[in-house]
């Protein structure tokens, strides 16, 4: 078990955060946002009202203890480069960072970050690996489109073990997108009507965030 420290939740943020938990580790969720801590609050070990651009509200989270601190701001760029930057100086053993664009990385990574996470990149390159083959495909990376719509990678819903995708309708009952199914090394681009799905198997989906993470919570 692993202890993480997450800065924003935003959709990114949540979305890393409730798999984090899912696997079993820690999870101190911290957000400016009252009302996201309140709303989200039971998801995550700890959850803490709180503007990280105050390095003093950081030296209280005690930051050395944590496996690794996640700075996943997307809307204020300026605050992701200083909330890395005060994490370094607090001796974090790892930051890592989101990106939206090149520039950004670039930036972070001179803030101090020791990963920054570009998710329309790294989903672009997940994607076209597991498409072509590739024996280096291992994770696919969340990734939004706009602010309605993501490309995700999920497991198949128990209750859909057994059925083929004709019979879920996911398109008409969820209006989802299932761009492929993978089990361990094997990957299903583009599965048909007739595809039945198993146990052990994800699968990458693309529609509108809100249905995505709806179908992540059922996970029955």
């Amino acid at each position: 078990m692993k202890s993480f420290l997450l800065i924003g939740l935003g959709k990114f943020g949540q979305l890393l955060g409730n798999e984090l938990m899912e696997m079993g580790d820690e999870v101190m969720a911290v957000d400016k946002n009252e009302n996201i801590i309140n709303e989200l609050a039971p998801k995550f070990t700890s959850a803490v009202c709180a503007n990280c651009m105050n390095i003093d509200a950081l030296k209280g989270f005690d930051i050395p203890k944590f496996d690794a601190c996640i700075v996943s701001i997307g809307d204020d760029f300026q605050s992701s480069l200083e909330i890395t930057d005060n994490l370094k100086s607090l001796k974090a053993k790892k930051v890592i960072a989101k990106a939206s664009t090149d520039i950004q990385r670039k930036f972070l990574f001179r803030a101090g970050a020791d990963n920054v996470v570009y998710p329309n990149r790294d989903a672009a390159l997940s994607i076209s690996k597991s498409l072509n083959g590739s024996k280096d495909y291992d994770t696919f990376t969340y990734s939004e489109i706009d602010d309605k719509y993501s490309v995700t990678e999920v497991e198949v819903p128990k209750s859909w073990i057994g059925r083929t995708i004709i019979n879920i309708n996911p398109r008409g009952q969820g209006r989802l997108n299932i761009l492929l199914v993978r089990q361990g090394k094997n990957t299903v681009a583009a599965p048909g009507a007739d595809f039945t799905f198993e146990a052990g198997q994800s699968m990458v989906v693309f529609g509108e965030t809100d249905r995505i993470y709806s179908l992540i919570n059922k996970k029955k």
